[in-house]
This record gives C-alpha cells, sequence and structure tokens, in this order.
C-alpha cells in the first residue's frame, strides 16, 4: 500500500484519536470483547502463540547470532523462545540512518504508518494475548484487554498528540511586516519538524505493551527511531511489536532500522551502555525506582521519560453503605496479584471508626468487612485464579513473606491452585495492621499482594499520611471514600499538592487501577513516582524540534 493510500486508510481514526484528545470522551478504535475479533480468532491467535515456543524469534536485522534468555512463564509452561544478540553500537548506527528518511516524511505520512503498525496489531490480539499471559503471570482476560486493545488505545493517543504537536505550526507561509510608506518586508517562511534522535524503550515486566507503547509511537510519529529494550524476563510481547513495526514500515518504504529489538539478560545487561550512546536522544523507562532515578541522573544527552515505583493510598472517612465499597476495594487491591503500578497498598482508617451512613462503625468492623470481603471474593481457586492471575517474580513471594512479619496479620496469604496450569504461582493477598506511628514499614513500595491497614488519629490524619507518602516515595492513585463535601475538597486540595490523581466514591465496575486512553492521564510527573505522563503534550513536545527558514521575497 502506498503512503498515500495509508494516509486515506487512516485519516477518519486520527480524525477521531484528535477529536478524543480534545473532548477526553470515551473513545476506542480497538474492541476490549474478544468476541468481537471472530470465531477463528482464539483458536488462531494461541496457535500463533505456541507456534513461537522452542525456537529463534528471527528479526531480518543485524546481529551476532541467537542468544538463550531469563523468560519464563509464570503460569509454569516452557516458553524457550531464543532472540538476536544484540550490537548496541550497530543498532543506533542503523536507528540514526533509518531517521534519515523518515525523519523528512510528512506529518501525515509518520501518523499513518504507526496507525498501520495498530491496526494490525489489533488482528493479532490474541497471540499478543497468549504472549502477555505467559510472560507477564496476567490472567488471560487482563492480557487480552490490557495487553492489546487498551494497549494500542494509548498507543494511539500517542500518535494523536504527536501528530498534533508536530502540526500546530504551518509547514510554510508568507509573512509580511508593513513599513509605512516604503515596501513592506516580505518574508517565505517555512518549518521543518527535526527530530531529536534515538530513542530507546526499557520495557516493564508486568505492562510491557501498555507501558511500553506510548514512548515508541510519541517517537515514531515526531520522526524518531526506537530501540527497543524489553525486560529480560518479559520480551516475546516487545519482539512481536518489532517484527509487525518492521514489516509496515519496509512496506511503506522507509528502513525497518527505524524499530529494532535489543535482547538481555540479568547476568549481561545492556540497559546503561545503550542509553548513554551519544546518538540516543530519548529514553522512555518503565519499572523499579532504583534504575530509574539513575536514568534521570546519569544520562545528561537525552531526555528521560520515567513512571517509577510508588505507594498508592486509599483514604477511608465516611460511607453511605460498607459492603458497597467492600466489593469494589477487595477487587482492586487483587487484580493482577497487586502487580500493578496503580493497585493500592495502604489503606487509611481512624481508628475511632466511620460513619456508614449515619451510623458508627467502629474500625475493627470496617477492617473485618474488608477482609472477610477478600475471603469472598478469592475463596474459590477458579474464580481467584482469574482475578489474580500469576506472580511474576521471587521477589514478590518474599516481599509476601517479610510482611506477615512486620505487623499484626489480619489476613494471611493463602496459596490457589490454578485449574488450568497447575505450576502457576498464585497467591491471595496478606493484609497487615499497623499504627499510624510505624512509617518505616508501611511507607514503603511493596510491590505484590501486600495490604497495610493503618490506624490513624482521623481523616486529617490519613490525609497529611498519605501526602506525605506520596510527596516522599510517589504515588500514581489516591482512592477516597467520603460523603463530606469539606473532606472531598480537601482530598482534592491535598492530592493536588502532592501530584496524584485521586478518584472519589468508587463503587461498581470501575476500579482506581484502571486508567482510560484519550481521558485520564496516567501518572502526572508530579512527584517521584515518575517525571512523565502517559499521555499529556509534554510527553511528546520534546520529542522534536522546529527549525525555521527564511527566504525574502524581493519586490
Amino acid at each position: 500500500m502506498t503512503t498515500e493510500a495509508l494516509v486515506d486508510a487512516h485519516k477518519s481514526t486520527l480524525d477521531k484519536a484528535l477529536e478524543a484528545i480534545k473532548t477526553r470522551e470515551y473513545w476506542s478504535p480497538y474492541p476490549e470483547s474478544p468476541r468481537a475479533y471472530g470465531e477463528d480468532a482464539p483458536a488462531l491467535g494461541e496457535a500463533a502463540f505456541k507456534a513461537r515456543l522452542g525456537r529463534p524469534f528471527e528479526l531480518d536485522q543485524p546481529c551476532a547470532g541467537m542468544m538463550e534468555v531469563a523468560e519464563s512463564s509464570p503460569y509454569g509452561i516452557e516458553l524457550g523462545v531464543t532472540y538476536p544478540r544484540p550490537d548496541v553500537d550497530r543498532l543506533v548506527e542503523l536507528a540514526r540512518d533509518a531517521m534519515k528518511t523518515w525523519g523528512r516524511a510528512s506529518a501525515e505520512t509518520r501518523a499513518a504508518v504507526c496507525l498501520e503498525i495498530l491496526d494490525r496489531l489489533s488482528k493479532q490480539s490474541f497471540e499478543m494475548a497468549y504472549a502477555v499471559m505467559h510472560t507477564t503471570g496476567q490472567a488471560f482476560m487482563m492480557a487480552f484487554q490490557a495487553g492489546g486493545p487498551h494497549a494500542l488505545d494509548r498507543a494511539l493517543e500517542a500518535v494523536a498528540y504527536g501528530y498534533r504537536e508536530t502540526t500546530r505550526v504551518p509547514v510554510a507561509m508568507r509573512w509580511e511586516k508593513p513599513q509605512g510608506k516604503r515596501d513592506p518586508l516580505i518574508i517565505d517562511k517555512e518549518w521543518h519538524v527535526r527530530p531529536q534522535g534515538v530513542e530507546v524503550t526499557i520495557g516493564v515486566s508486568t505492562f510491557p505493551t501498555w507501558n511500553g507503547y506510548p514512548g515508541i509511537m510519541a517517537s515514531l510519529v515526531t520522526g524518531n527511531a526506537s530501540i527497543i529494550k524489553p525486560h529480560p524476563g518479559t520480551i516475546l510481547p516487545l519482539a512481536i511489536f518489532v517484527e509487525t513495526a518492521r514489516a509496515v514500515i519496509a512496506e511503506a518504504g522507509f528502513d525497518a532500522n527505524l524499530v529494532t529489538l535489543a535482547v538481555d539478560t540479568p547476568d549481561a545487561p545492556i540497559g546503561k551502555d545503550l542509553v548513554l550512546n551519544d546518538a540516543v536522544r530519548l529514553v522512555d523507562f518503565t519499572g523499579g525506582s532504583a534504575f530509574g532515578n539513575w536514568l534521570e541522573a546519569n544520562v545528561p544527552q537525552a531526555q528521560v521519560f520515567t513512571e517509577k515505583s510508588g505507594v498508592n493510598s486509599v483514604i477511608i472517612d465516611s460511607v453511605p453503605d460498607l459492603k458497597g465499597i467492600m466489593r469494589n476495594l477487595t477487587v482492586s487491591t487483587s487484580l493482577y496479584s497487586g502487580q500493578m503500578c496503580t493497585t493500592p497498598q495502604n489503606i487509611f482508617i481512624p481508628r475511632d471508626g466511620i460513619d456508614v451512613g449515619g451510623e458508627h462503625v467502629s474500625f475493627d468492623d470496617v477492617v473485618r468487612a474488608y477482609t472477610s470481603g477478600l475471603e469472598g471474593l478469592l475463596g474459590d481457586d477458579d474464580r481467584a485464579s482469574d482475578i489474580l492471575g500469576a506472580i511474576k517474580g521471587a521477589d514478590t513471594l518474599a516481599r509476601i513473606e517479610s510482611a506477615a512479619s512486620s505487623g499484626e496479620v489480619l489476613l494471611e496469604s493463602r496459596t490457589v491452585v490454578n485449574p488450568t496450569f497447575a505450576d502457576a504461582t498464585v497467591r491471595t493477598p496478606v493484609v497487615i495492621s499497623v499504627d499510624a506511628g510505624d512509617e518505616d514499614i508501611y511507607m514503603r513500595e511493596m510491590f505484590g499482594p501486600v495490604i497495610y491497614v493503618v490506624a490513624t488519629d482521623s481523616t486529617e490524619h490519613s490525609l497529611q499520611l498519605a501526602r506525605e507518602s506520596a510527596s516522599t516515595h510517589g504515588a500514581l492513585t489516591w482512592l477516597v471514600y467520603t460523603t463530606d463535601e469539606e473532606v472531598s475538597r480537601r482530598a482534592v486540595d491535598s492530592a493536588v499538592e502532592a501530584g496524584v490523581s485521586v478518584a472519589f466514591n468508587l463503587f461498581g465496575g470501575l476500579y482506581v487501577n484502571l486508567s482510560a486512553a484519550f481521558s485520564d492521564f496516567h501518572v502526572t510527573g508530579a512527584n517521584p513516582a515518575g517525571n512523565a505522563s502517559l499521555t499529556d503534550p509534554a510527553f511528546v513536545a520534546n520529542r522534536f524540534r522546529l527549525v525555521g527558514v527564511r527566504k525574502s521575497v524581493l519586490s
């Protein structure tokens, strides 16, 4: 398909995406229901995934042979995929060369090629779902939605922002300045988008596509090349992306080395060497604070965009119905075994209790409603497996065990038997009761199914502690339950001060963990949980510069 045909084919989608980022209303071109993809799609996708296993993942990019990696399935199946061994300097050189033509293409062409990549990935949604499931430990439905259509929504959002920012200035115009009785000054002006340089995406182990696509697509649409370094334990989803993107780019007449894969292992990491290459001018990172902080402090030649760890809070002040909020809260604290950067960790409750529908309910009764709700939600192994998924890493298991000795155990973590994958590691959350003064225990991220219930002096004290935690350690989400308008106002003021997105009184199927593309900004960039936001104008604006050309017009 010619680039002109691609532009025509995707114009409607781009126009709708541009409207969606302006209105912030719900919209998605990628169905989240598996049924929308046709009767044969599930079997075909599973077969495509299985065909990847136990064999080399070959890409037509330069490499020094194939390499074995540390990638494994939390569900216990053997993956056995080998990947191209990267030559870092060579990949950077090829990426720079590929940018020469891509960077001079029109904004419309770049956007259309990006949208074609997303369209083809949408058709691979079932294959991607199995790849995400068996590398991250997500349950299938989450892997399908978050790894496929929801990730594509975020990618398209980044394309829309990138297109809008690069087209804010006219390509060319005639500038006239009156000079009184003299002839006016007439100058023809034009502006060229100058890409910043090679971008490196450093992938996360838990949501490789949802967190990875925005930076990649924001970079591509603004004229940059992208080198993708997946997390060493979660490679296959981003490798599939690279394969698809390279095919589309080549078919559109551009150099496929705009997108390349750089795989490493925990024993031989290449991340630091890669990002310190002088040609690398953009770095997108999702993961733990230790490496994120290192990137922010030690990569001076590049613009670094980070999403790091944080400690998310729930503040319970007053509610009309205790069972109603617990149905929501138990799910939000259990999804994917707490292995989401948006999962609540600390539940702040006044030690004197709360108001429930005009009646006073004690602290102990509120806590009992939560723990009994968790037991009911996760009591059946089949249902628990669908909610919890599987534990991704040994470090998470260690945190569960260490948390149990840090306070009063209100609910022990139990082992769940997955009905399909007997070797899957599945654990329910451990719930620990601590006092507000035990800050050294709960004011740190315990990534995984670890929940602290914190007894505070008052709701104001709860807000103070949540604000302190976010300002010091970072936070991505707050969830506040209150029927008091004044408390709500103070909570909003506290959230804005702490730079945390806050939700109020969630009762139904909308959980604080979830972030909607085109409407919600994921991470604010205003506290230590990250310096960037998915996806606001600032996320794309520094990926290019405008170079002006002026030509005097002689009268």
